[in-house]
């Protein structure tokens, strides 16, 4: 009945059968006289999705979760995955091959500082690491009494035999009507955040910044429309944009090349030598740019200055086009979502649907806008048990069949031209448990304590993750991810730098869009998270000594009612609820068929206790 154009179920290779790959790149760290390498789960540029011709640790390993590392020594290898994936992992590699190790707590460093022996060759890809990851590496190295080795090539690349051609997606032009300011505006605030950090240029290394400054979008990864690239802005003078001319159209090199130089990858190098045998400073993205630049930069005589990239708070904070634009793609969502929920309703309770049913009926209705270019992420979709694995991704083979009792977990998004939506709901299918309601009724007290939040302007993300978690924690129970993350604008959405977590330390500023999602885990039972998208606004308060800011909801979908222990929500959290079903119902019931009319009727009801 329906079709998932954008996601796959297929589980990949794994285990055993990849075991000769490991020997194989094991001869080929011998040959040229290496005792270990490090393979971490990344690009150039540290994306969140690389392209197939960067899944290097998935091709070795056969595990295919997005955070993670390998070690392989002489006679000892180890996969570092965090704590979402350590079922995944073990489920997916060779356990005689492999050891599966914690990737935060202790880190990976601690595994090889005992595992090396001194004379030891440990190698490295200088352009998959920053430079504070390598620093780390280093500190190891030295604590065992090894070495570790930048390499020119990367050894696994010579034994990945069949390894996928890099991307060649074509750059599409975002207009005006969807960026708001043009690209000429935009340099003119860089080039002040340069000045700022006084040095000669800014290495834009994140292609997020390079796709948001000169307002142009891409298909080189799933899920984010990125064009891979770089760009370099000096002080003063035309900036250069690095980027496979084969990706160009004429119309989209005309665009660019208004604002900046075209250059071909491979210009990046002599470019920024020149520039450092001047003894010129170039900023450098600490979280994004390889550690590869700051040693071609050092080797020329530059100065390498490290920090954060100034692009990424300026394409946080959205401009008006940018918001009026989310708001209208949000619209268009809850449509989908809407009609998706209603139909999950009347086909959930024959107990016939499966989780791959519920990921490929919910993109259909996304594309059924006529407006999805992508998901913008794999649905997670997890029933009964597979709901409390937070980032559980359903296979064929992991595929469960949705039972009458359950809760089911729909965490999804879209990609539209004018904004990008995260959004989750957890459904009762039949009749919930005591327990299920309280722990439900929990998070939506939390989830509710900050969508009605005020806070002054300066406040961080980690000052207000707690008003998400207070009732859980009366309970004696907590979630273990944040509470939010950022949302770029028809870009990546898990976007930094702001965050609602207990590591969130950047202010929030009116204009950034911001995940409102906590949860509740009960291992091998099931899990509920509540998640709108909340856009920084200006609160209004008459009398206000300073200026203060709130939370507008842009997530219209409703919330299941069955799940609610009215009992245990006060006046304001019920008055909060009956207010935004309404507005939910109010903005999506004249754009549904009469049967889905019916049931938004029913689901936003106003409740009263």
């Amino acid at each position: 009945m329906f079709e998932a154009h954008f996601q796959t179920f297929e589980d990949p290779e794994a285990g055993v059968a990849l075991t000769a790959r490991l020997a194989a790149f094991r001869e080929e760290l011998a040959r040229r006289k290496l005792t270990g390498f490090v393979i971490p789960r990344a690009d150039q540029q540290q994306n969140e999705y690389v392209a197939p011709s960067e899944e290097r640790l998935a091709w070795l390993t056969g595990f295919t979760g997005s955070a993670g590392m390998a070690v392989v020594l002489t006679q000892q290898a180890a996969l570092f995955v965090d704590g979402r994936y350590t079922l995944q992992a073990a489920k997916q590699v060779d356990g005689k091959a492999w050891q599966v190790e914690p990737l935060a707590d202790p880190p990976p460093e601690s595994w090889l500082t005992r595992h090396l022996v001194t004379g030891d060759r440990l190698g490295f890809d200088p352009w998959l690491h920053t430079s504070a990851a390598a620093e780390r590496l280093a500190g190891a190295c030295a604590r065992a009494g090894a070495e570790l080795v930048a390499v020119d090539s990367n050894p696994l690349d010579s034994v990945w035999t069949e390894r996928p051609a890099p991307p060649l997606g074509p750059v599409a032009v975002h207009g005006p009507q969807f960026s708001g300011e043009a690209e000429a505006e935009k340099l003119r605030r860089i080039r002040l955040e340069i000045a700022r950090l006084d040095v000669e240029a800014l290495v834009l290394s994140d292609s997020h910044a390079v796709a948001w400054t000169f307002n142009i979008r891409g298909a080189d990864v799933s899920h984010t429309p990125l064009p891979l690239s770089y760009a370099l802005v000096p002080k003063e003078g035309r900036p250069t944009v690095f980027i496979d001319h084969r990706k160009l159209s004429n119309s989209a090199r005309d665009h660019l090349e208004k604002s900046a130089d075209v250059e071909e990858p491979e210009a990046l190098t002599p470019k920024l030598t020149a520039l450092a045998q001047a003894g010129a400073a170039i900023a450098l993205d600490g979280a994004t740019a390889a550690d590869a630049l700051s040693r071609l930069i050092l080797a020329a005589g530059g100065r390498p200055v490290r920090g954060n990239d100034p692009v990424s708070l300026l394409k946080a904070v959205k401009n008006s086009t940018e918001i009026e634009g989310t708001r209208t793609a949000h619209r268009r969502d809850a449509v989908a979502l809407t009609r998706f929920l209603a139909w999950i309703d009347r086909e959930a309770p024959k107990g016939v649907l499966t989780e791959i049913d519920t990921v490929e009926a919910l993109e259909t209705f996304r594309r059924d806008t006529g407006a999805l270019k992508d998901v913008s992420f794999p649905t997670i979709a997890g029933t009964g048990p597979n709901g409390a694995i937070v980032h559980y991704r359903v296979s064929r083979k992991s595929n469960r069949r949705i039972a009458p009792g359950d809760l089911l977990l729909i965490d999804s998004g879209a990609q539209y031209e004018d904004g990008t939506t995260d959004v989750t709901r957890t459904i009762a299918i039949g009749e919930p448990t005591a327990e299920m309601r309280d722990r439900f009724t929990r998070v939506l007290r939390g989830h509710i304590a900050i969508a009605r939040a005020v806070f002054p302007d300066g406040t961080t993300g980690a000052q207000i993750d707690t008003l998400a978690r207070q009732y859980l924690w009366q309970a004696g129970i907590d979630f273990d991810h944040g509470t939010g993350h950022g949302v770029g604008s028809y870009l990546s959405v898990h976007e930094g730098p702001a965050r609602i977590s207990k590591l969130g330390t950047t202010p929030l500023k009116r204009g950034m869009i911001l995940s409102n999602e906590p949860g509740y885990y009960k291992t091998d039972g099931f899990g509920i998270r509540i998640e709108n998208l909340e856009l920084v606004v200006a609160a209004d308060i008459v009398g206000a000594e300073r200026p203060i800011n709130a939370f507008e909801t842009l997530t219209l979908a409703p919330i299941d009612r069955r799940l609610i222990d009215l009992t245990m929500l006060d006046g304001e959290e019920l008055n909060w609820l009956n207010d935004y079903h309404a507005r939910v119902c109010r903005e999506v019931r004249s754009q549904v068929d009469e049967a889905t009319k019916l049931w938004l009727d029913a689901a936003t009801a106003p409740l009263a206790v």
